[in-house]
């Protein structure tokens, strides 16, 4: 399967800082919280969040659905 770059630097740059500080927070909610369950589910998020900016490819945008940047 192609992976066709959809997104622009711009989005690619706020992608990877929304991932890494969902990753963060994940973290975060693991470790030091009784919040394991939505830790796991930031972790997850931040993880996919990143793969789309490595990749430049949006999946809200892959499905037809336009998104500010």
């Amino acid at each position: 399967m192609e992976w066709q770059c959809n997104i622009d630097r711009r989005g690619r740059l706020i992608r990877g800082i929304l991932g890494f500080l969902m990753l963060a927070g994940g973290l975060y909610l693991i470790g030091w919280t009784d919040h394991a369950f939505w830790g796991c589910g930031a972790i997850a998020g931040g993880a996919f969040a990143l793969f789309e900016a490595i990749k430049g490819w949006c999946a809200i945008r892959a499905m037809g659905i336009g998104t500010p940047f």
